[in-house]
């Protein structure tokens, strides 16, 4: 059974329409799974019409419940009113209030198990904010709605080049040594293994992590928190069975390009770990690692200076709806990996059953 995919629209006035538009548009999306996104028709439509001529005739169904999302039709439940002021390139409160009604529509249709997967185009971190969003940012929004066994959800960057998470996601630099612990890096590696192992079936990761100083602290001339913090829980990341490496000098890292021998890297704060990954791949996804369901995004913001100009670039987004599949496939077959062979599963139709390269029908065997 394709999954049901849960694509919120994010701010009105960015780009986050018009690289939906272009990613369903193709007609392979369709083949893999049940898209629904989380907005208004006639905003999509506004939105729409600055488009090429061939995507304007791109037809969304528009439904009341995700349980009404059929095979090969691209649907859309409207979550904020017709109405609703578009003003392109423009900070407003009427699309902030309007992402964040997308946003909690969809996560109560994720926990009562009308969507698998969660994809959302950017909000401004702004404009969004109110009395039931007082969070810096998706990540954190979704950790507090949905939890994480360790506590806190990975923020992680992926491509084809390489995998970066982050110990600290939007904290301010003047607060980033204080929010380095032993205990935070250990519990963001220990979600990080996990994540690698069961959302990208890597049997073994090895990881590698960054150092917070430069010259990795110079052996405390520079910064103890390499001595003192970061090793520490580096051993007991390794006695905890973890291919944990480092820490390294993230300047001499990357610009050797060491991070080709390692499954993911771990970095301190966001611009540690961003700039080098934006700088060798601005199509990445966003993935919200350590939470019980699945969530990606593009790895770029609103876009204001683009919006209703036709001139986004919708590969980063469709990356981040073909991972969320990717992943929730891959879950699957963790799950099948480590079943309890003595234990007889349910009888389950051929449908229902993980289908890609990994999974093979044994009457097509």
């Amino acid at each position: 059974m394709k999954p049901t995919i849960a694509i919120t629209a994010g701010d009105i006035n960015g780009v986050g329409y018009e690289v939906i538009i272009k990613t369903l548009a193709h007609p392979h999306i369709v083949e893999v799974c049940r898209p629904v996104v989380y907005g208004n028709l006639k905003v999509l439509k506004q939105h729409m019409a600055r488009l090429d001529n061939e995507l304007r005739n791109t037809t969304f169904e528009l439904i009341k419940n995700a349980a009404d999302a059929k095979d090969g039709k691209l649907s859309i439940i409207n979550c904020y009113a017709d109405d609703t002021p578009v003003c392109f390139g423009e900070v407003t409160h009427e699309a902030g209030a309007a992402s964040l009604a997308a946003l909690e529509r969809a996560c109560r249709d994720i926990k009562d198990g009308l969507c698998q997967a969660l994809v959302t185009a950017p909000i401004n971190k702004e404009n969004i904010q109110s009395d039931t969003f007082r969070f810096t940012g998706h990540t954190e929004y979704l950790n507090d709605q949905f939890g994480s066994p360790s506590g806190e959800a990975l923020m992680m960057m992926v491509s084809d080049v390489m995998r970066v998470a982050l110990v600290c996601n939007h904290t301010p630099i003047a607060k980033v040594p204080q929010a380095i612990t032993e205990e935070r890096i250990l519990s963001k590696l220990t979600t990080l293994n996990l994540s690698l192992i069961n959302d990208f079936l890597v049997r073994k990761p090895r990881i590698a992590v960054l150092a917070l100083n430069p010259h990795a602290g110079d052996h405390g001339l520079v910064g103890v928190e390499e001595q003192e913090i970061i090793k520490p829980a580096i051993r007991r990341a390794n006695d905890d069975g973890i291919l944990a490496f480092g820490p390294y000098s993230a300047d001499g890292f990357f610009g050797a390009g060491e991070y080709v021998h390692y499954d993911a890297v771990l970095a301190m704060y966001h611009d540690q770990g961003l700039i080098p990954f934006k700088t060798l791949d601005m199509s990445g996804v966003n993935y919200t690692a350590g939470l019980p369901v699945v969530r990606t995004s593009p790895d770029h913001g609103t876009a204001y200076d683009r919006a209703g100009k036709n001139s986004a670039d919708a590969q980063s987004f469709a990356h981040a709806l073909f991972t969320a599949v990717d992943i929730l496939r891959n879950r699957d077959i963790t799950a099948e990996i480590n079943r309890d062979p003595l234990v007889i599963p349910e009888r389950v139709e051929k449908n229902d059953r993980p289908q890609g390269k990994f999974f093979v029908p044994k009457e097509e065997l």
